[in-house]
């Protein structure tokens, strides 16, 4: 029976204390951290959890007999929590993003790699069934070499999203939709394509004047293999419809599932080539269902690759490249220049005094707000097709 703590009783920390109580039979939660005790209380009775300990600080759980640790802080408090968790001999499972810089990144994983401990980052989109249906069908060649990528990161919040005390501010959110939303995406987006050679891309805050950060981005990609693509992140788009495409020579395929596939006639112009769009389809409907979605199948992973020393399918070497390829976004908005990847430990942006040196500040921030009584939130699109 594995022992699992959970520090940061916020929104995002009851997906976590879900997924521990479906898999009852293998975990048990012992312990629950927030600076805000009455909130950790409050997640104890909304779970119905018994025995478990309340602290204030993640260092009276230095020392503990405790596996695993969700980490489900602000940004910039990731590094310091999961070195110290690591360091002590625990397993830690980190929300997005991994960090606020890459310098962290390199921190936490040299601490897991000194500790042989798992280290993951959340990135719960993969394990979703259109998903995961989408990286096998990529990665069976049947729609021949990706040549162009799409992807569209958009989610809409409110102009009060940003008065949460640790949100909108380069020091402590270390960024905005582009590293707190589309992180999602573009993780999926590494996952199938590879990390892109060249970034070139543009930022701005278009409707959330109490933030520093942007609320709007688009990133131009080139991939080493010569294709070409395009992100945009969002958090001013209605109606949040995300989705991922790529263009292969031979056909189209997306995320909400859609596909397509033509062939030439003599004049050059298309017809559909529909023997492959047959293979297409078999492929994705001949695919399995994900047993557990979301969270809930990445704390299956994580838990799993604890039990049996099987790797995790998002260590923190899959975070810190998606970590990268944001942090080029961020510095090709700022300086107007096209930016060559991987970056290196002299870049100014490599470091999280460097990130706040270097980017722009769009309005200053004029609310800080301790908590919202409104729990609820959203959690974005689940890339099904909508009727």
């Amino acid at each position: 029976m594995l022992k699992i703590a959970v520090i940061g009783a916020g929104a995002i920390s009851s997906a976590h204390l879900e997924a521990y109580r479906t898999f009852g039979e293998r975990c048990k939660v012992v312990a629950i951290c927030d600076s805000y005790t009455d909130k950790a209380r409050a997640r104890l009775e909304q779970f119905q959890l018994e025995g478990v300990k309340i602290v204030a600080d993640y260092k009276e759980l230095l020392g503990e007999d405790i596996d695993l640790v969700s980490v489900c802080t602000p940004p910039y408090t990731h590094a310091p929590i999961a070195v110290d968790l690591l360091n002590d001999g625990k397993h830690v499972l980190v929300e997005k993003p991994m960090a606020s810089s890459l310098q962290e990144c390199d921190q936490m994983n040299e601490a897991a790699r000194r500790s042989g401990k798992i280290l993951s980052i959340v990135a719960q989109n993969r394990f979703k069934t259109p998903m995961m249906k989408l990286k096998s069908v990529v990665d069976s060649g049947l729609m021949g070499p990706i040549v162009h990528a799409q992807v569209d990161s958009f989610w809409w919040r409110g102009h009060s999203y940003y008065d949460l005390w640790w949100r909108g501010t380069w020091e402590k959110e270390g960024g905005g939709c582009t590293l707190n939303h589309a992180v999602h995406h573009i993780d999926a987006l590494l996952w199938m394509m590879g990390q892109p050679s060249e970034v070139q891309a543009f930022m701005t805050n278009t409707s959330h004047d109490n933030a520093e950060v942007e609320d709007l981005s688009m990133a131009m990609l080139r991939f080493p293999q010569g294709a070409l693509g395009i992100v945009t992140s969002s958090v001013v788009h209605h109606g949040e419809e995300q989705q991922l495409i790529f263009q292969g020579k031979q056909a189209r395929v997306s995320v909400p599932w859609k596909m397509k596939a033509s062939i030439s006639r003599q004049n050059g112009f298309p017809i559909a080539n529909e023997e492959l769009e047959q293979q297409l389809q078999k492929l994705y409907e001949g695919l399995p269902e994900v047993e557990y979605i979301g969270h809930l199948g990445q704390i299956d992973n994580v838990l799993t690759a604890i039990e049996t020393g099987a790797p995790v399918l998002i260590d923190g070497i899959s975070g810190r490249s998606t970590l990268e390829f944001i942090t080029a976004v961020y510095k090709s908005a700022s300086t107007g220049e096209k930016v060559v990847l991987p970056l290196a430990e002299n870049d100014p942006f490599y470091t999280r005094e460097g990130l706040m040196a270097n980017t722009p500040r769009f309005y200053e921030k004029t609310a800080s707000v301790e908590n919202f009584k409104e729990a609820a939130i959203t959690t974005g699109s689940s890339l099904e097709n909508k009727a």
